[in-house]
């Protein structure tokens, strides 16, 4: 259970490609300050005719383009079975292409580059019986929409990638790259640059997610891509944009798991279930195919392909071998149990329970990973999320009693530490509410971003009126898992509760709510040494089950129908039996 708008991943800066890591292992100690050489070429050789950037220039560039390219057509086929009387003709169709790079520098001018037609004859080469033709311009497109280019160009940008779209750039950029042979440095660069174009037209125009879904067969390509048991840099890519295709578009996720695609991610991730990643990059990839596979599992349908594909089993595995993917399989088991009994089910039948209460007591494996900042927190936010989707979704019957039991057995040690859990996080909600009644956010000099951060990061969390905190919590359900503190602030935007926008605010930590929810339960079971033990170490810390009862009854007083009246009465009544049962000895 984590925010529903984070799905907005981990992708960092846009990288770089090291020429010569396409099929080797990544170098920790990647430039992605790497100069283009393509684009000093192509200045170079514009040099000599171009002075200023304008119009004027554009309209040349775009005449001599357009002539070269008609002396090609004209030459392959006047003579299609000799080559050496088109080649010429084909060595000045690259330069011509090579100039036109030059137009990344004024990206204000891409709307000139449109209005003079260009566009089709760009993409139509893509097409071209000459590969090195289509990677010429295949670099080109990735020059022209870098993010670094770009850059505060958004309207030019727009007219650019709307142009390319209309004139079917997406089928044939997949087209070519299914033509294209890795096994080639320089067709193994092309798919690399490939795949950085369609990132850079999903950052403009984000709709090309699904877009690219619907007329191509991309996704049908990527999962062959990462199904390869070699790491390699386009791998890595490969599965950075297969995350980001899935992250927002539930049409992407049903569709890849219709393909098979939850087995497919199994299979790539089992492949360390026994062994870390060699490098930083290829620890990047994991978590990239993790980000699949629990975007994977959000919808129901892809639950159950989970279960049958005995997923939960192999996330078992993963996690009682304490590597890299540790915390990852955790995350990924607690979108599959979200809001789906059958997958609950499931791991207590093949005895997760001792798994994750032994992470739940905090005896995590030590590793590079264990070492970060934050890393024990984002951990535990991950189980409390787990052991929450386990109580909700084991009802009854022996998998119930065994669930309690846990809570029992050793004193209760596991009440000691739930609430150890509550404490914690109700003292650092009612000290961000004290500081935040002092001061008013809004005055402070930060712009939008910071001030938003500034509340995230106390592990507060915002929602808005009617929404409020249940319709928030529903939304949360089956999100990606990334740790809410470290990466939130650049990669987890969520538009639909901008502090900056919102007439109302709640602040409070899903934390604290999951395990007074947690405690709900326990207490509703009515086990006299459990409920015992919770009053006297509530009464310890000079606290009453009324602060309990609080926090579920504003989530109560708050639940949204964004599900329909009927799911929100559904809702309200789980909830109020916890607080009645609170109310009575």
């Amino acid at each position: 259970m984590e925010i529903a708008d984070d799905l907005t991943f981990n992708h960092h800066h846009k990288r770089k490609r090291d020429d010569g890591n396409i099929s080797s292992n990544d170098d920790d100690n990647h430039n992605t300050n790497t100069v283009d050489l393509s684009l000093l070429e192509a200045a170079e050789k514009s040099r000599s005719t171009v002075d200023v950037l304008d119009y004027r220039t554009v309209k040349k560039l775009v005449l001599s383009f357009e002539r070269r390219l008609k002396e090609n057509i004209e030459a392959r086929l006047k003579y299609p079975d000799q080559p050496d009387k088109f080649a010429d003709s084909e060595i000045d169709l690259h330069d011509e292409i090579q100039k036109l790079k030059i137009l990344a520098g004024g990206p204000e001018l891409y709307p000139d580059l449109v209005n003079l037609n260009a566009v089709p004859s760009i993409v139509g080469l893509l097409a071209h019986d000459n590969t090195d033709i289509a990677i010429d311009v295949v670099q080109l497109l990735q020059d022209l929409t870098d993010e670094d280019v770009l850059d505060e160009n958004d309207e030019p940008a727009r007219t650019l990638v709307d142009s390319l779209v209309e004139n079917n750039v997406l089928e044939s950029l997949v087209q070519n790259l299914a033509r294209l042979s890795e096994a080639d440095p320089d067709e193994g660069a092309a798919v690399y640059n490939t795949l950085a174009t369609i990132e850079n037209l999903i950052e403009v125009k984000p709709a090309v997610a699904e877009l690219v879904c619907e007329r191509t067969k991309l996704l049908r390509w990527l999962l062959g891509r990462i199904k390869v048991r070699e790491f390699d840099g386009n791998k890595q890519y490969a599965s950075e944009i297969l995350a980001i295709l899935l992250q927002n578009s539930t049409a992407n996720q049903k569709k890849l798991g219709q393909m098979n695609g939850v087995d497919v991610a199994l299979q790539a991730v089992a492949m360390y279930k026994s062994k870390d990643p060699k490098s930083s990059d290829e620890e990047e990839m994991l978590e990239n195919l993790f980000d699949c596979l629990c975007c994977l599992l959000m919808p129901l349908e892809n639950k159950e392909r989970f279960v049958k594909a005995e997923g939960v089993e192999l996330m078992i595995i993963i996690i009682k071998q304490k590597k890299s993917a540790y915390s990852s399989a955790i995350r990924a088991l607690d979108f599959a149990m979200t809001n789906y009994p059958p997958a609950c089910e499931r791991f207590i039948d093949v005895l997760g329970l001792k798994t994750a209460f032994s992470a739940f007591m905090g005896k995590i494996p030590i590793n590079k990973k264990s070492k970060r900042e934050r890393y024990q927190e984002e951990l535990e936010e991950r189980i409390i999320s787990l052991i929450a989707s386990l109580f909700g979704g084991i009802l009854r019957g022996s998998r119930k009693e065994r669930l309690l039991s846990k809570f029992i057995e050793n004193e209760c040690e596991k009440i000691d530490r739930l609430m150890e859990l509550y404490i914690r996080y109700s003292d650092r909600v009612k000290a961000e509410t004290e500081r935040l009644d002092k001061i008013d956010v809004d005055d402070l000099e930060m712009d939008d971003d910071e001030k938003y951060n500034r509340k995230l990061e106390s592990g507060l969390y915002t929602l808005q009126g009617k929404a409020m905190l249940r319709q928030f919590l529903d939304m949360l359900l089956g999100v990606i898992g990334y740790p809410l503190y470290d990466r939130i602030s650049v990669h987890f935007p969520i538009p639909a509760f901008n502090i900056s926008i919102l007439p109302f605010t709640l602040f409070v930590s899903l934390d604290l709510l999951l395990i007074a929810v947690i405690l709900g339960h326990i207490w509703c079971s009515e086990h006299p040494q459990m409920r015992a033990r919770i009053e006297m170490l509530l009464k310890q810390q000079k606290l009453t089950k009324n602060d309990i009862k609080d926090v579920l009854q504003e989530y109560h007083d708050n639940i949204g129908d964004l599900e329909g009246p009927e799911e929100k009465e559904r809702a309200q009544a789980r909830t109020q039996k916890f607080i009645s049962s609170f109310e009575t000895r």
